[in-house]
């Protein structure tokens, strides 16, 4: 006979809480190489948001629900006048950060970008800063939020590792979610039980469908999802810092949890503990607002831009060698709708290099596209492989390559050389070479927005190490709001 009750008996938290909520407690000591990729990592996901406040579709959506509204010790939005509350100010960060598709990345199973996790940082830590001030006590410093980014990445980015939430159809803004609402609730002072009990419930929000990243649905929701998410984190942070109770079994629950509802009744599995790895090797995007698995044949394009650009009109056809990532998610044939379709298409993220000589945000917009029909005749002659040497390299933790090589052939039979780049130059592999590119690029996308002078003294203040991390957070934002 079937059984005709359910037992009612609360279990404890999920082991996989369990782990999240020690880890950011832990007030162990991150290596010197975390904290500076992680002072790096703050400049260039400011830099994003800044160069992104350049373009009205982004720019519509920023600022108070209530036009004029302005919240007494609200948290910042760089580069805007909007003291705005947490929860939207996160939201507006986040997209900001995500809107050119310019920020860094991390590749595994699942992939992401844990910089979009600075929304529900930079947001709690200045509101909470300004409060402490008002309240005579000591403020957030920004060691303290490059620490909460350190555990940020490392949450997203180990659950990564070995699952593949888009395989089941998931958006990869779920990761984002998690980790934000981790560290916000550890910023707002929460303690093992509270961090727990927020980080369930933000596995029971789910998932948002990936259907928004993918032909023929692509569409500009992929550049504000992450805001999306990571205004929910602060949101679930706050509703437990008000007493809100948690959900033990939001991942295990037979029937009703995560893992039976959303991951085909499979558990998570991990390759490491948490500690900093994901900070440390974490991908930056240097050369081009371009999804990451292109990086490299964008790098390539451009190496053959010299061999081809005066004879676009002779190409027979461009063979693309990639990994099975690449094939899987950006390679895409027919009709492009929309600049989210364009800069999430491998053959449009080809073309345009090659017979233009560079990528830029710019280069995505319905004007451009329509003014060089070019582009989609070179498309319509690219034939897309895989390497399965590239694809294996990609998975490798000792590797973590993200490969591409490009190949043009012209109708009177000669062909350019072949050209590979099997790690990006934002890689940490190529490190050293990145980082000068990297601050060219924060000093470039602050003077989008700040006079020459003023953008000078903020690449001054993130340049020096022990400055910044002793600033504290509010006095940190004054130098990065508009009046």
């Amino acid at each position: 006979m079937a059984s005709t009750f359910s037992i009612s008996d609360r279990p404890d938290y999920d082991q996989v809480i369990q782990d999240i909520a020690d880890y950011v407690l832990r007030e162990d000591e991150f290596s010197d190489l975390a904290m500076e990729t992680a002072r790096h990592c703050l400049m260039d996901t400011l830099g994003c948001g800044f160069l992104a406040l350049q373009f009205p579709e982004c720019t519509k959506h920023l600022g108070p629900l209530v036009e004029g509204t302005v919240v007494p010790q609200g948290a910042r939005v760089p580069g805007t006048p909007y003291r705005l509350d947490p929860v939207k100010a996160a939201w507006d960060i986040g997209c900001m950060v995500r809107w050119l598709d310019f920020n860094d990345t991390w590749l595994a199973a699942e992939w992401g970008h844990p910089s979009d996790n600075l929304g529900a940082i930079l947001s709690v830590a200045d509101h909470l800063s300004q409060r402490s001030i008002v309240r005579n006590e000591n403020p957030l410093t920004v060691r303290e939020v490059l620490r909460a980014m350190i555990m940020a990445h490392e949450i997203q980015g180990v659950l990564a590792l070995d699952n593949s939430f888009n395989r089941v159809g998931l958006d990869h803004v779920l990761l984002v979610r998690v980790a934000s609402t981790a560290v916000a609730t550890k910023l707002m002072g929460g303690n093992r039980q509270q961090i727990m009990a927020a980080v369930s419930q933000a596995w029971v929000d789910g998932s948002a469908l990936r259907t928004y990243r993918h032909a023929p649905n692509a569409g500009s929701r992929k550049s504000w999802a992450a805001g999306d998410a990571t205004s929910r984190a602060v949101r679930l942070a706050d509703l437990t810092m008000r007493g809100e109770m948690g959900v033990p079994g939001a991942l295990s629950a037979t029937t009703w949890g995560f893992y039976d509802v959303s991951f085909k009744g499979r558990e998570f599995t991990f390759q490491r503990d948490y500690g900093s790895y994901v900070m440390e090797n974490i991908l930056f995007k240097l050369s081009f607002p371009a999804e990451f698995h292109a990086q490299t044949a964008c790098e390539a394009a451009m190496a053959l831009h010299s061999q081809v650009a005066h004879r676009l009109q002779h190409v027979e056809r461009i063979e693309i060698t990639t990994h099975e990532s690449a094939i899987r998610i950006i390679s895409k044939h027919g009709k492009l709708s929309n600049p989210a379709d364009r800069d999430h298409c491998l053959q449009y993220m080809v073309a345009v290099p090659l017979a233009f000589g560079e990528l830029t945000a710019e280069h995505y917009e319905d004007s451009f596209h329509r003014q060089h029909p070019v582009i989609d005749v070179l498309r319509s002659k690219m034939v897309v492989q895989e390497d399965e040497r590239y694809s294996r390299e990609y998975l490798d933790p000792d590797k973590r390559s993200i490969a591409n090589a490009i190949q043009v052939f012209f109708n009177d039979g000669t062909a350019t050389e072949r050209i590979a780049v099997e790690y990006p130059l934002g890689h940490r592999r190529r490190r050293d070479e990145g980082i000068p590119v990297l601050e060219d690029k924060f000093r470039s996308n602050l003077q989008e927005v700040f006079p020459s002078a003023r953008s000078e003294e903020i690449f001054s203040l993130c340049s020096d190490t022990a400055r910044l991390q002793s600033m504290p957070v509010h006095r940190f934002l004054d130098e990065l709001v508009i009046p």
